[in-house]
């Protein structure tokens, strides 16, 4: 009889003990164990992130790390840590959480726009993946990299067609490089490859050209026309003489990208550079900047006129007068001069 009281206490307290190891380990993988009231958070893992990188981020996430690192370890997430980025909803268990974050990286919707250079390019694209600017900026330019495409220093940015795109947050440099190069090539299709044989250019002039016609206006609806101009100077070899490519050469001088030039001065024409189109007839050696998709359409499908001449409208801003004659250019060329003046822009 005391042998019996003996085994059914035994078996009372093995059963109390199994609940109590049952209830911990339910309540560890099993009960939520987020502490943030937004819908979801948001963790970013480095390629070369390790528990304790995932622990720093979770932990003001967390109500309870220690059971999060208990099942962690239990389903051998600690010993294999995979980059990226990843959502922890709110009431999210622990099991939930290690599952998030073992299998489901999700994808970033990257984007930029005219970029002026390449090191600003890289400095807008590491904002938003893993890879920084300078890795970025020297896979960029990278000679081997290089040999093998239809791209030099001077026209490597047209390269980059601004848009929107999907990578993933962990993308390294280099793959990041490569995408784009097949964006590219997507880009020019056999319809923009055609209409660019069709008005004599290749698809890196097309750009560049593009390139002064986006920074010459932002106005879509106006670029072909512009364009036009810009095709019928080069069909009769006259010099471009476009302000934006004398402003690129300036600051190409002096290094500096963000200088600002809000006047072309009769002395800055004759700055002995390529891309000075006062100075130098034809295209400049690259884009002076990344144009719009508008530009680079707008070239391959450039109004037909018969002018010549612009200069900004004074009465019309962001738009410009057009002139066929320069005696009529100089007209309209008066006027807008006359305006600088009077809001004392000399520089």
């Amino acid at each position: 009889m005391y042998i019996r009281k003996i085994l059914v206490a035994i078996a009372l307290i093995g059963g109390i003990l199994g609940f109590i190891f049952v209830y911990y380990v339910y309540n560890a993988v099993f009960s939520p164990n987020t502490a943030f009231q937004n819908e979801e958070a948001f963790v970013y893992i480095k390629s070369d992130g390790s528990f304790v990188n995932v622990k720093d981020q979770l932990t003001p996430l967390l109500d309870n790390m220690e059971t999060f690192s208990k099942v962690a370890e239990r389903k051998g997430y600690v010993s294999n840590i995979k980059a990226g980025k990843y959502a922890i909803r709110k009431g999210m268990n622990n099991n939930e959480i290690i599952n998030s974050l073992r299998s489901k990286n999700l994808p970033v919707t990257l984007s930029f726009n005219n970029q002026e250079t390449l090191a600003k390019l890289a400095g807008r694209i590491a904002l938003q993946i893993e890879a920084d600017s300078i890795s970025l900026l020297n896979s960029f330019t990278d000679v081997n990299f290089m040999d093998h495409s239809p791209f030099n220093n001077e026209t490597a940015i047209a390269m980059y067609v601004p848009n929107s795109y999907e990578f993933f947050w962990n993308t390294s440099a280099e793959t990041f490089r490569d995408r784009m190069l097949k964006e590219y090539n997507r880009f020019w299709n056999q319809t923009r490859l055609n209409r660019a044989k069709a008005i004599g250019l290749s698809p890196i002039e097309v750009v560049t050209l593009a390139s002064i016609v986006h920074k010459e206006t932002a106005m879509v609806d106006e670029r072909p026309r512009v364009a036009g101009v810009y095709m019928n100077r080069l069909n009769r070899n006259i010099p471009l003489q476009a302000d934006p490519t004398v402003i690129f050469a300036l600051r190409k001088e002096a290094n500096d990208y963000d200088k600002v030039i809000k006047r072309v001065l009769y002395k800055d024409l004759e700055l002995d550079s390529p891309y000075n189109t006062y100075k130098y007839a034809g295209l400049p050696p690259g884009p002076i900047a990344m144009p719009d998709i508008s530009a680079i359409d707008a070239v391959l499908n450039y109004e037909k006129n018969d002018y010549l001449y612009f200069v900004a409208d004074v009465n019309n801003f962001g738009y410009h007068k057009f002139a066929k004659t320069l005696s009529q250019h100089n007209v309209n060329k008066q006027a807008y001069v006359k305006w600088l003046n009077s809001q004392a822009i000399k520089r």
